[in-house]
C-alpha cells in the first residue's frame, strides 16, 4: 500500500503548527521509542526534559523552572486548573465547594474541556476594545471560590498581549493563582516590550509551546511553574514504575517531543528566534497593508497575526484555490506569520485575493 503524503506547508496560512527545524525534526526521530513518562528508565530523554525545561525558564524570566514537556497548549491548561483546584481543597482546607475560573472571552477553547473534565466553574469576562482582558470585568467575576485567574500572551485570534501584572495582582488579592496562556506568543514575545512573563509579574503557572512558534516536531507543549508545590499538587503515586510519583497529565509520554523540543531550542535560542520574529513580524505588517490596500478593515499586528474582514465567500474562493486560511470567531480573515510563511507565499496569496 503506498502511504499518503504529510501535507506540505505551502498554502497553508492559518496553522499555528509549522514545519520542524532540521535538528528538531532529527533528534524527534531519534527518540521515538523513548517514554520520558518512565524517567527512571529512560534517563536520557529525561535529562534532555529537564535542560529543556531549563531553557523554557531561561525565556520566561523563571530562573529555577518547575515543569515539564506537555502534549500541548490544551495540556498545559488542563494542568494549570488542575492544580489550583487541587491547591485551594489542600491549603485552604477545601474552602469552596464550588471552585471557579476565571479568564477573558478571548481565552482559548482548551479551558472549556478543563472545566469540564475538572468540574469547575469557568467565568468569562468581557475584553476591551483591544481586544485585550478588561481588568475591572475580570475583578468583578473573582469572588470567594475562585482558584485560577487566567491571562492569555498571545491570543489565537488576534495575538493580543493582556495586562498580565494587573491580573496577577487580582489573583493574588483573591487568593487564587495566575496562569499565563503563551503557548503561541511564548517564543515571539521575548523580543517585545510587553510585560508577560514570570520576571514581569507574579505569574503562577504559564504554558509555552515550542511545537508552535519554537519550530519542534508536534506534539511538544511546555507547563511550567514558579514553585514546586504546584507540580506536588498534581503527582500521583507510581507504583509500578521505578519513579515514585508522576505529576504530568498523561502517563506514556512522547519522547520524540521532548527531545525535538530540546534541539530546537538549543539551536535556535536567541538569535535564531529573534531572527524569526523580526522576520514574521515583518510578514505580518506587509500582508495588513495589502489588506488595507484592498479596502478591507485591518486589525492591527501587535505580535505576527493579522485578522482581515474579508467576506465569507471571499475566504471560501480563498480555500478553493487551496489556500488553508479560517476566520476568527467573529468572521475575519485570520492569517498567523509561522516560519514557514514566507514574503513569496504571501505575495501569491495577495495575488490571489485582489484578482477576487
Amino acid at each position: 500500500m503506498q502511504v499518503a503524503a504529510p501535507q506540505s506547508f505551502r498554502r497553508v496560512l492559518s496553522s499555528m503548527c509549522t514545519e520542524p527545524h532540521p535538528a528538531a525534526r532529527d533528534a524527534a526521530e531519534r527518540f521515538l521509542a523513548s517514554n520520558p513518562g518512565d524517567p527512571t528508565t529512560y534517563p536520557t530523554v529525561s535529562a534532555l526534559e529537564d535542560e529543556a525545561v531549563g531553557i523554557l525558564g531561561e525565556m520566561t524570566g523563571l530562573e529555577n523552572p518547575h515543569g515539564y514537556i506537555a502534549s500541548g497548549g490544551t495540556e498545559a491548561n488542563i494542568q494549570a486548573v488542575r492544580a489550583a483546584r487541587n491547591l485551594a481543597e489542600a491549603e485552604s482546607g477545601a474552602r469552596t465547594d464550588s471552585p471557579n475560573i476565571v479568564a477573558p472571552e478571548s481565552a482559548h477553547f482548551s479551558f472549556q474541556k478543563a472545566a469540564d473534565v475538572l468540574g469547575v466553574e469557568l467565568r468569562l469576562a468581557e475584553v476591551d476594545a483591544n481586544r485585550r482582558a478588561e481588568p475591572d470585568a475580570v475583578a468583578e467575576l473573582v469572588d470567594d471560590d475562585t482558584v485560577l485567574v487566567v491571562g492569555i500572551a498571545g491570543t489565537t485570534e488576534y495575538g493580543r498581549v493582556d495586562p498580565i501584572p494587573t491580573l496577577s495582582e487580582i489573583a493574588h488579592d483573591a487568593g487564587a493563582l495566575l496562569h499565563v496562556d503563551a503557548a503561541w506568543g511564548g517564543f515571539v514575545l521575548p523580543f517585545t516590550d510587553y510585560e508577560w512573563n514570570f520576571d514581569h509579574a507574579e505569574v503562577d503557572t504559564m504554558g509555552i509551546d515550542p511545537h508552535k512558534m519554537g519550530q519542534a516536531a508536534v506534539p511538544a507543549g511546555g507547563f511550567l511553574a514558579r514553585e514546586k508545590r504546584v507540580l506536588d499538587a498534581l503527582a500521583v503515586e507510581t507504583p509500578y514504575l521505578e519513579s515514585t510519583s508522576q505529576a504530568t497529565l498523561t502517563g506514556t509520554r512522547s519522547g520524540a517531543g521532548v527531545a525535538s523540543a530540546w534541539a530546537a531550542m538549543d539551536e535556535l535560542w536567541p538569535a535564531g528566534y529573534r531572527e524569526q520574529y523580526e522576520r514574521s513580524q515583518a510578514n505580518a505588517e506587509w500582508i495588513a497593508e495589502r489588506f488595507e490596500a484592498c479596502g478591507y478593515d485591518v486589525v492591527d499586528p501587535v505580535l505576527p497575526l493579522v485578522a482581515a474582514d474579508v467576506p465569507r465567500k471571499t475566504v471560501e474562493e480563498l480555500q478553493s484555490l487551496g489556500w488553508r486560511v479560517s476566520p476568527t470567531g467573529s468572521g475575519e480573515l485570520r492569517i498567523v506569520c509561522m516560519p514557514h510563511v514566507t514574503r513569496s507565499m504571501l505575495e501569491s496569496f495577495a495575488a490571489d485575493l485582489e484578482s477576487l
